[in-house]
C-alpha cells in the first residue's frame, strides 16, 4: 500500500497539467528538436493504441489485464452516463508503451526564486514545465539548465490529457493504480476535456480534482461501497501542508537583500527543517511509515516544490459550487464554465468568495 501511495503522490504532483499538443504548433530552429520529440512521442503513443473491448474479448490476452480493463470500462461508462463527462473514444483504447512513465516533466526555477520557468503554447497556454518522452532527454535538458545556475527537478508521469484532440488511451503506466484510483484518474482526465481554461493551472487542476473526488465517491456508492479509507489522503495532504509552509518561508527569505552565500545557507536550513518536520509527523502520527521517505530525504530544491498545491487550491470552492448547483452535474459545469470565462483576477476573487462560504 505504501508503494501505491508514493506512486500516486509522485504522479499527482508531476502529471502534465495541460496537453502537449499545443507545442506541436510552434516552430523555430532553436527549439525544433524539442518539438520534434513531442511529435514523435505522441505519434508513437497513438500508433500503440488497441481497442479495449477487443482485448477484453481475446482469451489469449493476460487474464489480469482483461479484468483490469473490464473494470476500467465500467468506470468509463459511468463517467459519461452519471457524471456528465465526454462520451468519446478516450479511455476506450489501450496502449502498452513498455516504459514506466509516459513522459517526464522538467521543472526549473532561479536559485533564489519559487517562480517557475514558464513555457507558453497556443492551445494550452503557459505552463511551468517541459515534457519529454525520453528520460535521457529530460535529464540532459536539466543538466544544461543547472549549468546556468537554475534549480531543476524531473518527475515521471503516468498519464496526460490531450483535451479531446485525440482518443486518450488507458496506458500500462496507469495500471499500477488499484481499481478505484484508476477510475479516479479517468474521471480527472475526462474533466479536463469537459472544461479547460488556458493559462490557469490552479483552476483547471482544482476543477478536475473535485470531479475526480466526487466522481469516485458516487462511483463507489453506485456499487454499494462505502467511503474510501481517508488515511492515505490525510498523509498526502499533511506532506503537502509541510511543503507549502516551507515555500512560504522560502518566499520570505528570497525577498530579503542578503549576500548569495548567506542566502544559500539559509535556503539549505529551510530544506533541513522540512525534513525534520516531516520526520516528526511521520514518527508521531503515522507510526513511522516510510511512504514518503525517498521523496523527502532525496535532494530538495525550489523546482521540486513547484507542483505542490496546484491540484488542491480551489477544490473547496468547487465543492461549494457543486452544493449550490444542488448536486446537479450539468448545473455545476455551467457555473464552472461561467467562472472560467471571467478575467483571471475576477475569477480568483469569485473562487475566494466560494471558499469563504464553507
Amino acid at each position: 500500500m505504501s508503494t501505491t501511495l508514493l506512486i500516486e503522490l509522485l504522479d499527482r504532483i508531476h502529471r502534465p497539467l495541460v496537453p502537449l499538443l499545443g507545442a506541436l504548433l510552434l516552430n523555430g530552429c532553436s527549439t525544433l528538436d524539442y518539438y520534434s520529440q513531442l511529435a514523435r512521442g505522441q505519434l508513437d503513443l497513438l500508433r500503440s493504441r488497441q481497442s479495449v473491448q477487443a482485448l477484453i474479448d481475446d482469451p489469449s490476452q493476460d487474464a489480469g489485464l482483461r479484468r483490469r480493463l473490464a473494470e476500467a470500462q465500467e468506470a468509463r461508462a459511468f463517467a459519461s452516463a452519471k457524471l456528465g463527462l465526454p462520451d468519446n473514444g478516450s479511455y476506450r483504447v489501450y496502449a502498452d508503451i513498455h516504459r514506466p512513465y509516459v513522459v517526464w516533466n522538467l521543472f526549473a526555477t532561479e536559485e533564489f526564486s519559487l517562480q517557475p520557468e514558464t513555457h507558453c503554447f497556443p492551445i494550452a497556454g503557459c505552463v511551468a514545465y517541459r515534457g519529454y518522452y525520453q528520460l535521457g532527454r529530460a535529464r540532459g535538458a536539466a543538466a544544461l539548465l543547472r549549468e546556468q545556475g537554475l534549480d531543476t527537478w524531473v518527475g515521471g508521469v503516468e498519464a496526460y490529457s490531450t483535451l479531446g484532440w485525440f482518443d486518450d488511451p488507458i496506458l500500462n503506466t496507469m495500471l499500477r493504480r488499484n481499481d478505484d484510483r484508476l477510475a479516479a484518474l479517468i474521471f480527472h482526465e475526462l474533466a479536463h476535456q469537459r472544461l479547460y481554461v488556458p493559462g490557469d493551472t490552479a483552476f483547471n487542476e482544482s476543477f478536475a480534482s473535485f470531479v475526480e473526488r466526487e466522481g469516485l465517491r458516487q462511483w463507489r456508492a453506485s456499487r454499494g461501497l462505502g467511503p474510501l479509507d481517508e488515511e492515505a489522503a490525510e498523509r498526502r495532504d499533511a506532506l503537502t501542508r509541510l511543503v507549502l509552509d516551507t515555500r512560504e518561508r522560502l518566499e520570505s527569505l528570497y525577498a530579503r537583500d542578503l549576500p548569495a552565500e548567506r542566502m544559500r545557507r539559509a535556503k539549505a536550513a529551510e530544506f533541513e527543517r522540512l525534513r525534520r518536520d516531516y520526520r516528526e509527523v511521520r514518527d508521531r502520527q503515522w507510526g513511522g511509515s516510510s511512504t514518503f521517505d525517498t521523496w523527502v530525504e532525496g535532494p530538495l530544491n525550489n523546482a521540486k516544490l513547484l507542483p505542490f498545491g496546484l491540484y488542491d487550491q480551489w477544490v473547496p470552492a468547487f465543492a461549494r459550487l457543486f452544493h449550490e448547483a444542488g448536486g446537479s452535474w450539468p448545473g455545476f459545469y455551467e457555473r464552472a464554465r461561467e467562472l472560467g470565462q471571467l478575467p483571471l483576477a475576477e475569477r480568483a476573487q469569485a473562487l475566494e468568495s466560494l471558499m469563504a462560504k464553507r
